[in-house]
């Protein structure tokens, strides 16, 4: 007798791969609709398994979401090294500190504009800012977080920052580029076209800088 199409589909998961194809299926629900969109039995349909296939790896709905919101958190690393592997390093340790703490600010934002769903996903549990991220295939392994302090170290290392100014910097810059992230998707500035946001996010870590400074 012919198997249907579902049993056909759970025969093709094996070592993990059905918890790697549910939060695949529940990066893309977040995507398209952010966080309230990833739906633990919507994402077994689409993987073609039975509800009940998923508690082998996930004990609900909000274990799917902390995997999901894991997953967004590395494409945000990722888009944030993407940036900041753009730069050169210049002979100038000062003006190469400056260009990667634009790269995160300007990654940051870029990928809030480009993925609204996954940045809302990704900042819709409430991990630790210093966790290492399970789900980060990026090839520095580090967080948006982490990336940040790493631009403030160069800061530090360059000079253009005092121990003093570059203690707890991450919370100051982190707060003004999210808070116009937010204002951009969610608030009164959600009509602004996206290229202008970006603009007006380099002209924000300029300001930053200076105000670190």
């Amino acid at each position: 007798m012919k198997k249907n199409d579902s049993s056909q589909g759970r025969e093709t998961f094996r070592h993990g791969d059905l918890r790697n194809a549910l939060v695949a299926a529940g990066l893309e629900m977040a995507r398209v609709g952010g966080p309230n969109a990833v739906i633990l039995r919507e994402a077994t349909r689409q993987a073609g398994v039975s509800p009940n296939a998923a508690y082998r790896h996930f004990s609900g709905q909000a274990a799917l979401l902390d995997a999901v919101r894991s997953a967004c958190i590395a494409q945000l690393a990722s888009a944030i090294e993407t940036e900041l592997g753009s730069i050169a390093k210049w002979r100038n340790p000062q003006a190469f500190a400056r260009k990667s703490l634009r790269a995160v600010g300007v990654g940051y934002l870029g990928f809030a504009m480009r993925e609204p769903g996954m940045f809302r996903t990704a900042f819709s549990v409430s991990p630790l800012v210093h966790e290492q991220n399970p789900a980060n295939t990026a090839s520095m392994g580090l967080n948006p977080f982490q990336l940040l302090s790493l631009a403030l170290d160069r800061m530090l290392e360059s000079g253009l920052l005092t121990k003093k100014q570059r203690k707890d910097a991450e919370y100051l810059a982190w707060s003004s580029v999210h808070g116009l992230a937010l204002l951009a998707l969610e608030g009164p500035l959600h009509v602004m076209p996206p290229a202008m946001v970006l603009t007006l996010g380099e002209r924000l870590v300029a300001m930053v800088e200076r105000g670190l400074t």
